[in-house]
């Protein structure tokens, strides 16, 4: 009778088996099928986001290497903590509802799902996104059939981007396709990392014939390729009603006709953030009462509008000579929040578009001629607000990078002993060490009273603890000399570097005086973020005896002075111009966070400052009151159009 029981034992546990093998096997074929006919990897031990790829695969008939590279390069494996990006989508897979578009809202009536789930957890929000690739491509193809190979969802991925145009849907999914080519292995928010083989794929572009945008356009804009940069939407103002020189006298208006570069020379790209959306830029643009104005503006999904022909000046720095000499464009986020913002389309827009014009003004890929708004001074030392934008989540390296990638040299001019330029490895890629963009990324770094962290800071012109207040920090790819260097004492793994710093040391006195004084201060690096940098090395001097002065823009005018530094001061210079209409040579230079300008009859070359400057030009401030402001206007107007230097009114910008 045991026996008998034992044998059952037996029986019953082989039995049971064979069931489980003859269940699975329907499964493990299909999974290995689907794997070979799509290329994706197959986890030994597949996590639960590897799992998640894998069912929305065969759930949906949607290639889960395609899946993959979307979530990876949409959201980098993370889903943001439920957290919207500036155009309303959430989730790796960028589900969306905005003006165009509804997914989020389609995704989940399809799968009988809470808006909720689907931007909170991260399986759901692939499934979303899966089913709306393959409504996508259903809705594309001729004979509503899926694509059969992973070269043919090349269209179906165009229309997947939402974008309102053509040039930017193929953009959008031609970066897809790099990212399949390439491959990528990186963590999602709970460390399973996900690992994509490089595909080798051609995507079929003749699969993209009947992608068309979503033709949406706001107000005033319109696709009729009388553009400078082609494919960019034509919002450019009317002169009627917004070009100063037009308008009738006292009239508002936002930007003056003209015709550079043959009037004014082109010398810098001044990258701002709108503080909001691209249709709210739009909104502020088309207002004339505004008093601002730029040529460009990116959207989150990659959009580029122009508002402004190139030729024309527009009211965007807040400093007017820079208006005269630059070209803005302006890009949807947040300055403060911008880890949470800046996506990899909207960056990689941008950096197609700064490499055009680049090339068109045959300018150099650096940052003294591609600014932020914030390294742009007031004009004086009266003049306020500074801004402070795209902010401390501006990625310049990662920026650069996709630049370069357009055919764009990188400056090769060589390197200057005792000059560094910062470049963190926070800045290196899109979204940090963790697979995504952080808090971590902060890119502005303090300055100090003493070689350690542990010192106080540097005054500040503010009392609060806003990050976005630059009076005491600097920001990454800008180069500065150093006097002296050391080891952050306080075990940071911080190297300490003295340097010359316009400081606004009289910022709480009574009463408030913003005028600064360079004296030296210790910048905090991190640990492999300083490498050496170029430039021109330059040591103030000044015959007499007096300070030399720093100017607000390369202007011979005394009332456009931002501060002074003490005889044989060194800076980094970027490069010199020439004044406008006159031969006075000007020497550009990294005083503080923002640039200065100092004439060359104040300049010696090197580190060792000669009895005589190299170039007597004219002094452009004859007077040896350090603090000058002999005009009751700041800013006065060398045009005869009536808003030279406004304020542009959209947040921080």
């Amino acid at each position: 009778m045991r026996r008998q029981n034992h044998a059952f034992a037996d029986w019953v546990v082989l039995s049971m088996i064979v069931l489980l093998l003859i269940l699975l096997a329907p499964f493990a074929n299909e999974q290995v099928g689907m794997s070979q006919a799509q290329g994706s990897h197959v986890a030994s031990v597949p996590g639960p986001l590897s799992q998640a790829f894998e069912q929305a695969a065969r759930e949906f008939g949607v290639p889960s290497t395609l899946l993959e590279a979307i979530c990876y390069m949409e959201g980098r494996l993370s889903d943001q903590d439920g957290d919207p990006s500036v155009d309303n989508g959430f989730g790796c897979m960028h589900l969306v509802k905005n003006r165009h578009r509804d997914t989020l809202g389609r995704a989940a009536s399809e799968l009988k799902l809470s808006v909720d789930q689907l931007k909170l957890d991260l399986p759901s929000n692939i499934r979303g996104g899966a089913a709306i690739l393959r409504d996508d491509a259903l809705q594309l193809s001729s004979t509503h059939s899926l694509p059969s190979s992973l070269s043919d969802w090349y269209g179906s991925v165009a229309v997947y981007s939402d974008s309102t145009t053509r040039s930017t849907a193929l953009m959008y999914a031609n970066n897809v396709y790099k990212i399949l080519n390439q491959g990528f292995s990186a963590p999602d928010d709970h460390g399973e990392t996900i690992t994509l083989a490089p595909q080798a794929v051609h995507p079929h572009i003749t699969t993209s014939a009947g992608v068309r945008g979503t033709g949406q356009l706001p107000v005033g804009c319109t696709l009729d390729n009388k553009v400078d940069y082609a494919g960019a939407v034509d919002c450019i103002l009317p002169p009627q009603t917004f070009d100063c020189n037009v308008t009738a006298k006292n009239a508002p208006c936002t930007y003056e006709s003209a015709q550079r570069p043959n009037d004014y020379a082109i010398d810098q790209i001044v990258i701002h953030d709108i503080e909001g959306t691209a249709p709210s830029a739009l909104n502020v643009f088309q207002d004339p009462n505004s008093g601002a104005s730029v040529q460009y503006i990116v959207d989150s999904d990659g959009t580029v509008y122009q508002v402004l022909h190139e030729t024309d000046i527009g009211y965007h720095a807040g400093n007017y000579w820079y208006n005269q000499h630059s070209v803005g464009i302006e890009n949807a986020g947040f300055d403060a929040t911008g880890y949470r913002w800046y996506n990899a389309t909207e960056y990689l827009a941008s950096a197609k578009l700064v490499a055009y014009l680049l090339q068109k003004y045959h300018l150099p890929l650096d940052r003294a001629h591609v600014v932020a708004h914030g390294t742009i001074p007031a004009p004086s030392a009266t003049a306020t607000p500074n801004h402070v934008d795209p902010g401390p989540y501006w990625l310049w390296d990662y920026y650069f990078k996709l630049i370069h990638n357009q055919g764009v040299a990188l400056p090769d001019v060589g390197t200057t002993p005792h000059i560094f330029t910062l470049q963190p490895k926070s800045d290196q890629h899109p979204f940090g060490s963790q697979g995504r963009e952080t808090r971590a990324n902060f890119g502005f770094f303090y300055l100090y009273t003493a070689p350690s962290t542990q010192a106080s800071r540097i005054i500040r012109q503010g009392r609060s603890a806003d990050i976005t207040d630059v009076t005491n920090s600097v920001e990454p790819d800008n180069s500065y000399y150093y006097v002296a260097k050391e080891k952050d004492p306080a075990r940071s793994g911080d190297t300490m570097y003295q340097i010359w710093y316009g400081k606004e040391d009289q910022a709480h006195a009574s009463p408030t005086n913003l005028f600064a004084h360079a004296s030296l201060a210790w910048l905090a690096v991190p640990r492999g973020a300083a490498v050496e940098g170029q430039g021109i090395l330059v040591t103030l001097t000044m015959s007499g005896g007096s300070k030399p002065l720093i100017y607000g823009r390369p202007t011979t005018d005394a009332t456009m002075v931002l501060g002074d530094a003490p005889i044989g001061a060194l800076f980094a210079s970027g490069y010199t111009v020439t004044e406008d209409s006159t031969s006075n040579l000007w020497y550009q230079i990294d005083y503080n966070h923002r640039q200065g300008w100092v004439p060359a009859n104040e300049v010696s070359l090197g580190p060792d400052a000669p009895n005589q400057p190299v170039q007597a030009n004219p002094s452009p401030n004859p007077s040896p009151n350090p603090n000058p402001n002999p005009s009751p206007n700041p800013n006065p107007n060398p045009s005869p159009t009536q808003n030279p230097d406004p304020t542009p009114g959209i947040g921080h910008d």
